[in-house]
């Protein structure tokens, strides 16, 4: 409950950002399925149409010793539409965490990639995690944008690639 915050939008509109709950599966099945295919492939590096039962337990029913998730929701209509989701996963070394986000095609350029990862990077810090990292697609230009705006430092996956690996000290 400590981790639900507002965030109010440059023009204006307030985006509600709260841990994910187990009872959220079926905005965060919405908000899969409402992607771009390039969004998708860019959060999954495969194609996904949707989620299946088992990832979207894993996606909502969060381990919160070993992880965190953080969604932006907006309210239409009285009901939660998810716009954003961020996550982390604590590496076996209990020091460093991976991270993941995926924003709403429409809520692109609005600033709240930027925001749900500084969020999750202040919770990762009081959780005396040290380093957060992350692989991105080195055809995502927006993400690699906004990694460096963040901080993170840049380098190509020895392993593959069409990766990069990104990563900064928390």
């Amino acid at each position: 409950r400590h981790l639900v915050t507002q965030w109010q939008m440059a023009d204006g509109k307030n985006i509600l950002i709260r841990p994910i709950r187990p009872e959220d599966a079926k905005i965060e099945q919405d908000f899969i399925r409402q992607l771009s295919p390039q969004s998708k492939y860019f959060r999954f590096m495969q194609a996904v149409h949707e989620l299946t039962p088992q990832m979207l337990v894993r996606f909502t029913q969060i381990d919160y010793d070993r992880e965190m998730a953080l969604i932006g929701v907006d309210q239409k209509n009285d009901e939660e539409m998810e716009v954003g989701v961020v996550r982390y996963v604590i590496n076996p070394d209990g020091k460093s965490c991976e991270f993941a986000i995926v924003i709403s095609d429409e809520w692109h350029h609005k600033g709240l990639a930027f925001q749900l990862m500084n969020y999750i990077m202040d919770i990762a810090r009081d959780r005396n995690l040290v380093v957060m990292e992350g692989e991105v697609m080195s055809s995502n230009k927006e993400m690699l944008r906004l990694a460096s705006k963040l901080g993170f430092k840049a380098t190509t996956s020895p392993d593959d690639p069409r990766l990069v690996l990104v990563s900064r000290y928390l």
